[in-house]
């Protein structure tokens, strides 16, 4: 009789632990679908969108092939006071540069990287040309980036030797007398003689650039 009642005591209380966490389980269930239904959901255009947007940044952060050569490829900073030219502006002064320069010559893109990459996007191979940049994101085009400052005008890796370009193109970042001045110092070092200057300031101003 004792273990007959004993055993009946275990079922009843086995009964009640498991109704109890079945009980449990089911209120998570509830809540959790009570949560989903809560959340915001885009839409499909939304995500399409969105998946075109995430697209879109990793191309810019990583292009590659022929398309890193694209002006506007790498997104204007105005805050660098960076102002891409038009495919028009950048392939004149392209074909200006190649003539100066004459076959297989050597051109320096002093902050005009709209320039370098129009030349680019024109002659692969037949030119040398580099790109001298504050703006470490151009350095995805390798060997041919030079990290320039202008406060530092003469601050150059050995690879660039003096008067070693055979034209110059610049485009001083900032109008102030100081950057015209610092950037003419770097102009002058790099060119043979040939200089291709892209600024608003006055023609008086840019004498600095003078001998």
């Amino acid at each position: 009789m004792i273990t007959k009642r004993t055993d009946l005591i275990s079922f009843r209380i086995k009964f009640y632990f498991e109704t109890k966490f079945m009980l449990r389980l089911q209120t998570i269930r509830e809540m959790s679908d009570s949560e989903d239904d809560d959340v915001p959901r885009l839409s499909s255009h939304a995500l399409a969108a969105l998946q075109e947007f995430y697209s879109e940044q990793k191309q810019q952060s990583n292009p590659g092939g022929d398309d890193k050569y694209n002006i506007g490829i790498i997104e204007e900073n105005w805050q660098l006071s960076q102002f891409w030219y038009s495919q028009e502006t950048a392939l004149r002064l392209a074909k200006e540069a190649i003539a100066a320069a004459g076959e297989c010559g050597r051109i320096a893109c002093v902050s005009a990287p709209s320039v370098y990459q129009k030349l680019r996007e024109l002659h692969r191979e037949d030119f040398s040309i580099y790109i001298f940049e504050y703006d470490k994101r151009f350095a995805i085009y390798g060997e041919e980036f030079v990290f320039y400052d202008y406060n530092n005008p003469l601050d150059l890796p050995e690879k660039i030797a003096a008067h070693s370009f055979d034209i110059v193109i610049a485009d001083p970042p900032y109008l102030s007398e100081e950057c015209l001045r610092k950037t003419s110092e770097t102009i002058k070092y790099l060119t043979q003689g040939k200089i291709l200057l892209c600024t608003d300031r006055t023609k008086a101003d840019s004498r600095q650039l003078g001998s």
